[in-house]
């Protein structure tokens, strides 16, 4: 039996509940670790992820550090918007398949939560990083 997560009576509970964030879970977006008040979210890279120039959409890199702190966010309280995103594009995404999403709560307060989301490719390499602000609604 698996372990409760917040308020998801599992991981795959929570993500059940996540394919209801179609637009990232339609590009490949997948919850593979959760844990209270942290998250590892990832995606293949494929086509349709790419800009005009052939590089990595920057969309793509957000949606998938906004779906990771989605779903840190949601272990501590739900609903939970993002109010505030700072984002940090460190590398191009041009070495690897696969990009890897970690979130971890850095302050969980009686409103508002903020978490540091860092972005690495299967490689090691840190693409992007980002701190997200959340409002509990």
């Amino acid at each position: 039996m698996e372990k409760k997560i917040g308020g998801f009576e599992s991981l795959e509970a929570a993500r059940e509940f996540f394919r209801g964030d179609r637009y990232a879970t339609e590009s490949g977006m997948v919850i593979d670790k959760l844990e209270e008040g942290r998250s590892v979210c990832s995606f293949e890279i494929n086509e349709h992820h790419m800009n005009a120039e052939g590089g990595l959409m920057g969309g793509a890199i957000f949606t998938l550090a906004d779906f990771a702190f989605a779903s840190a966010a949601a272990t501590l309280h739900r609903p939970n918007v993002a109010m505030q995103v700072s984002m940090n594009y460190l590398n191009s995404a041009n070495k690897g398949k696969k990009l890897i999403a970690t979130a971890e709560c850095l302050k969980n307060g009686r409103t508002t939560c903020v978490f540091n989301v860092m972005v690495r490719d299967e490689l090691g390499r840190e693409i992007a990083q980002a701190v997200m602000t959340g409002f509990k609604l």
